[in-house]
């Protein structure tokens, strides 16, 4: 008998894929985690039971949330990321070679020792002097930290009343400017564009408009990246 992954990408609106093997699993204190197989994109990430990285198309997002960022400033030394436990969004800010400080902060240390022992692709970044992990609230780090000229957020998407949430709104980005040094750039992932017929922005991109834009940042949303794991162009 055939089994298969069901996720509910909006209302109104369900992917399935054919589940070949589950690989490996763990339940940490914050969240489910589980290595499959999955047809026809092979091994993925999945947290509480949501897809989050295919072997497959995963550089899509990755490279996309990172490397206009690090392009565009002129000499990118110092890079904050929060969250981002897989170890994806590290190893794409490690090859930059200018890079002499990247600092890691994801809540869930079982995530990232998971991540560590079954996703091969990244044992590099993990391995590099460079990285320095924390786990640990991202917010709360970033709090008494500054001087960075590349902020990343990876976070889980801004589901109201989520664990992430906070790290979506107005008074976080007010506090992540000061952290930033003079000509620094922010970039966060803000969730899948939706399919519906009348246009609809994340509420990432609604705080943005809604005041955030002012100097010294200017608001810039990137739309392109589709990993075809997700169905979904993603923001």
């Amino acid at each position: 008998m055939s089994k298969w992954v069901e996720e509910e990408l909006e209302p109104g609106l369900r992917v399935s894929y054919g589940l070949k093997e589950v690989l490996a699993s763990t339940k940490s204190k914050w969240q489910q985690v589980d290595l499959v197989d999955l047809q026809p994109f092979g091994r993925v990430l999945m947290i509480d039971g949501l897809v989050q990285s295919c072997q497959s198309d995963e550089f899509v997002y990755h490279e996309s949330l990172v490397h206009p960022a690090l392009l565009m400033h002129p000499n990118p030394k110092t890079v904050y990321i929060g969250g981002g436990g897989e170890g994806s969004t590290a190893r794409e800010v490690l090859r930059h070679k200018s890079v002499e400080k990247c600092v890691m902060v994801d809540i869930d240390g079982d995530v990232v020792e998971f991540c560590r022992k079954f996703l091969p692709e990244n044992t590099a970044a993990f391995a590099d002097p460079r990285l320095e992990l924390i786990i640990d609230d991202a917010k709360a780090v970033l709090e008494k930290a500054s001087g960075f000229d590349v902020i990343i957020m990876d976070l889980d998407d801004p589901l109201e009343g989520g664990p992430c949430y906070q790290l979506y709104s107005t008074e976080f980005y007010t506090m992540l400017k000061g952290k930033l040094n003079p000509g620094g750039i922010f970039v966060t992932q803000s969730g899948v564009c939706h399919s519906g017929l009348e246009p609809r922005i994340s509420t990432p991109q609604a705080t943005a408009r809604g005041g955030w834009a002012a100097p010294p940042f200017r608001y810039r949303p990137l739309r392109q990246p589709w990993p075809a794991t997700h169905s979904h162009v993603w923001s």
